[in-house]
């Protein structure tokens, strides 16, 4: 699995309708890309701006593509969240995931100590 990893930032007037769009546009485009296997928005407030990281997970960067283009590290940012966004990495960055510890977490019993 390949994690795509991006960053934006907004103003914190903003933050709130780029949160907006990332949960229901992009949600919903990425659901429909074959080879989509989930995603995370990280959001870190520091004053006036929000930095969001985004990381989605693809099952190969043939699927990547599909959804990026012929370059794969090309941001992908779409016009409602260029009017929120104040700047922008114009590229991505990819990673193969090594571990996925959310499986690992999933075996164990809410306490926290190994299996349920």
């Amino acid at each position: 699995m390949i994690a795509r990893m991006w960053r934006g930032w907004a103003s914190a007037a903003t933050a709130d309708g780029y949160q907006r769009h990332y949960e229901t546009d992009v949600a919903e485009h990425l659901r429909q890309v074959p080879g989509f296997r989930g995603a995370r928005l990280l959001r870190h407030e520091a004053g006036d701006e929000v930095l969001f990281t985004s990381i989605t997970y693809f099952a190969s960067m043939d699927d990547i593509r599909a959804f990026a283009g012929e370059d794969p590290e090309q941001a992908v940012v779409a016009e409602a969240a260029r009017r929120a966004l104040t700047h922008w990495d114009e590229r991505v960055s990819h990673h193969e995931v090594a571990v996925d510890l959310p499986q690992l977490y999933a075996q164990m019993d809410p306490s926290g100590r190994g299996e349920a």
